[in-house]
């Protein structure tokens, strides 16, 4: 792609950046076909290469935002097929963050909108204040239909739907501490508590802690750990996503120089595809850009660690079927694809895949919530899918997907990591409860 900026403008390392992402687009197309918006409405405007088109003019004429940029661009999941498809090795994922922190500091948004952002950004990356807030959203949740008429309030609708029962309370090992190995110790790992999974399932990590101990593994739950970022990085708001990356590369190299470190663990992949970038994001950062590197350097999903320990054959069938979701976040941004099943089948479950395993389920961190009419088509379309395999269990590795399907279906849905702990002698899933066979 031809691109005009100016040698004023690329002396900005943002616009330099956007400027070599633009250059390496052929216009090919192919990132339409596997597009979660394009496929479902039809749109070039909602697609990776529209997007494109929309990003370079609104960067190359230095101006603000428009309306209609914003719409589409807000419609981009972040799902990142795209990337999985493009043959000319276009980095998206870089190209529309930066467009969303253009828009973030051009366009005045309505300020119903305004609020409902305002509101994730200051809740969701808090544990505690996600708690009182799920306590909340218990009231509130009779009035979600009338809310979802005021097309205004159709997040709050959304927000009010998505909220399970009450929260879980704070874990043991809340405020840090370190999980011994059981018998000799293989490796020394930090294992990310997040923000949104300890309070709405933190038995993933606890199936995940009870599995990496049983193999050898001492697992750390680093003392000042915070949110990855995510939720506000993909709102645009660059200064506060930064500002939680420097935190966790802070207390992740104090640990990393003290006691040491062979890995740092993640187990919502949603968090994994941030903390993987921490290095670019920090790049132009002097004080972090060289921390940052080496934290990104050892980060992996668990389902990438897990391979390494060599987890017990299963001798025979399990007698489950599992259809597995592979969410978009460690198939697109991360590149796993095959381990999470590979695992699964190790250890003794029949795995199945839906036939659209590369379009996104629509949970994409608040996408569910600010585009909640997109992401309900992709949920029932996903779901559909899912469902028409006759599972006993669907298993996902990102606590959004669990959320976003689980919405949908009667089905249960649980980590990956939960039926791999079960598998190899640890409890039952809880989702499971009263359904699981025995093995």
């Amino acid at each position: 792609m031809q691109t005009h900026f100016s040698l004023a403008q690329l002396a900005d390392p943002h616009v330099e950046a956007a400027n070599s992402i633009l250059r390496k687009c052929v216009h090919c197309g192919f990132c339409t076909a596997t597009c979660p918006t394009y496929v479902l409405l039809g749109d070039e405007l909602d697609s990776p290469r529209g997007r494109i088109y929309l990003i370079k003019d609104m960067l190359e004429n230095d101006r603000p935002a428009t309306q209609e940029e914003v719409k589409h661009i807000d419609r981009c999941l972040s799902c990142l097929s795209c990337m999985s498809t493009c043959p000319s090795g276009v980095n998206y994922m870089h190209l529309v963050d930066t467009a969303r922190v253009h828009i973030e500091k051009t366009y005045s948004r309505p300020a119903p909108d305004r609020m409902i952002r305002e509101v994730l950004a200051r809740v969701l990356p808090y544990p505690d204040r996600f708690r009182l807030a799920l306590m909340g959203a218990l009231a509130g949740k009779p009035f979600a239909g009338l809310f979802a008429k005021v097309p205004a309030l159709k997040p709050l609708a959304a927000m009010l739907r998505l909220a399970p029962g009450l929260p879980h309370g704070r874990a043991a090992d809340d405020k840090g501490g370190v999980h011994p190995a059981h018998g000799t110790r293989r490796a020394r790992v930090a294992l990310l508590k997040g923000c949104a999974q300890p309070v709405l399932n933190p038995g993933i990590d606890e199936a995940a802690i009870r599995l990496l101990t049983r193999q050898g593994v001492d697992v750390v739950r680093v003392k000042g750990e915070g949110c990855c970022g995510a939720l506000v990085h993909h709102m645009g708001r660059e200064e506060e996503a930064l500002n939680f990356a420097r935190n966790n590369v802070d207390v992740w190299i104090r640990e990393m120089e003290t006691e040491g470190l062979d890995a740092i663990l993640v187990t919502t992949s949603g968090c994994g595809t941030p903390i993987k970038d921490y290095g670019y994001m920090l790049r132009l950062d002097p004080a972090y850009a060289e921390k940052a590197a080496r934290v990104s350097a050892i980060t992996r999903d668990i389902s990438e660690f897990l391979p390494t320990l060599d987890l017990p054959k299963a001798e025979t069938p399990r007698g489950m079927r599992v259809a597995y979701h592979s969410a978009c976040s460690l198939q697109h941004g991360q590149k796993v694809k095959t381990p999470p099943m590979d695992l699964l089948r190790r250890v003794g479950f029949e795995v199945v895949e839906p036939f659209d395993p590369h379009l996104c389920c629509g949970s994409a961190g608040t996408y569910n919530m600010l585009q909640s009419e997109i992401a309900g088509q992709l949920k029932a379309r996903k779901v559909a899918t899912l469902e028409a395999l006759a599972p006993d269990v669907i298993a996902a590795g990102n606590i959004g997907c669990m959320t976003q399907i689980g919405s949908g279906t009667g089905i249960p849905i649980v980590h990956t990591v939960e039926l791999l702990d079960w598998a190899t002698g640890g409890p039952a899933p809880a989702a499971l409860a009263g359904r699981a066979k025995a093995a």
